[in-house]
């Protein structure tokens, strides 16, 4: 690409919005050229506007400490300069919702971070290497708002990414009712220790709003379009369990599956490691090259030795054996904030760039 893409970050002070800068840092194909913030940061450079909270292990790109942030609530000034924004802002769920449509009413995609779109009927919530067809749905929502190209399209929460791809690889096999307990990292809540000591060898067994997430949102994903909206899937049953671990970065499930037909332990295995969507096929820069693996070591994947898997884009899997009530169960780990966040929404802008959708204005 001669010239980038400008982006613009929406939320770019909080821990999500600084996970898409650092993570936008020489993209080949975007740049970030905008930070839009709450009121209080307006005005500021971005460098002063994060001051101390600045939460990335890599340290703040120089390219972006000079930028001025905007006041994301001024929508038209905010999107005249620039080609399409990433949504990462902390306000209510109706707030997010009408904010997010007055831009992509501005002719400027949206690609959100937030879950307050992941529900409408016509936006799109996807995970690029199993339901990258749902994009089509875009072409129903603009009519809907009354754009030409601006829309909004959504990536799913953090915490079905490490079970969710798997199900689906195992899709041939029919799995049709699944217990899952996941184990999240208290980056999710966009905190670390430093914010957040209290969690420092505690364990909390909730996490607000999550659990209907966990169940709900693989049969969105799985679903189809029908009549210009998504409609779920209906013939896989889920339940889950959402705790709160003491680790920083990466989501842990346990999870126990039935299936309606019987495979093989290797069959399972092989449809793991040689399962490869879209983005692999097009070789998207933030695509992994392998999307799910599989880890023969008993005590893997680990969270200290496995989350940056793939630069953090990849799921690994181990302890599948054959369970005594279920048919197997297995162990699956992800990014929550790479994956399961930011990365998830780089990846799904590129195949929206790719497939058409976000070009320059």
């Amino acid at each position: 690409m001669s010239e980038k893409l400008k982006v613009g970050i929406l939320g770019g002070t909080g821990m999500v919005g600084q996970r898409f800068i650092s993570l936008l840092e020489n993209h080949p194909w975007f740049e970030v050229t905008t930070i839009a913030a709450s009121p209080r940061s307006a005005g500021q450079r971005y460098e002063d506007a994060v001051g101390g909270r600045w939460k990335m292990d890599t340290p703040m790109p120089q390219g972006v400490k000079d930028i001025i942030v905007k006041n994301v609530n001024e929508v038209e000034e905010v999107a005249k300069e620039v080609d399409f924004v990433f949504s990462a802002v902390d306000m209510s769920k109706d707030e997010i919702k009408a904010i997010e449509e007055a831009y992509a009413k501005t002719e400027t995609p949206v690609v959100s971070n937030n879950s307050a779109h992941r529900w409408t009927p016509d936006v799109p919530m996807v995970v690029p290497e199993i339901n990258p067809q749902h994009m089509e749905v875009i072409e129903f929502q603009k009519k809907r708002l009354g754009t030409t190209r601006g829309f909004v399209a959504v990536k799913p929460n953090c915490s079905i990414q490490s079970y969710a791809p798997v199900l689906t690889a195992w899709k041939e096999f029919e799995p049709y009712e699944v217990v899952v307990t996941t184990y999240q990292a208290i980056s999710g809540a966009g905190k670390t220790f430093k914010d957040w000591p209290e969690m420092e060898h505690n364990i909390i067994p909730f996490i607000s709003g999550e659990e209907e997430k966990s169940e709900k949102e693989p049969l969105r994903i799985w679903g189809e379009i029908k009549d210009g909206v998504i409609v779920p899937a209906d013939d896989v049953k889920i339940t889950s369990q959402c705790i709160r671990v003491p680790v920083l970065n990466g989501h842990t499930a346990a999870v126990f599956v039935k299936f309606k037909k019987q495979p093989t332990k290797q069959q399972l295995i092989d449809a793991i490691n040689n399962f490869s969507g879209v983005p692999q096929e097009l070789k998207l820069p933030s695509a992994p090259k392998q999307f799910i693996r599989y880890m023969e070591e008993d005590n893997r994947p680990q969270v200290s030795l496995d989350v940056d898997y793939e630069n953090g884009m990849g799921i690994s899997v181990g302890r599948l054996r054959e369970d005594s009530i279920y048919d197997y169960k297995f162990v699956g780990l992800s990014h929550n904030t790479v994956r399961g966040a930011a990365g998830g929404a780089v990846l799904c802008a590129e195949l929206l760039k790719a497939q058409g959708y976000i070009t320059a204005k």
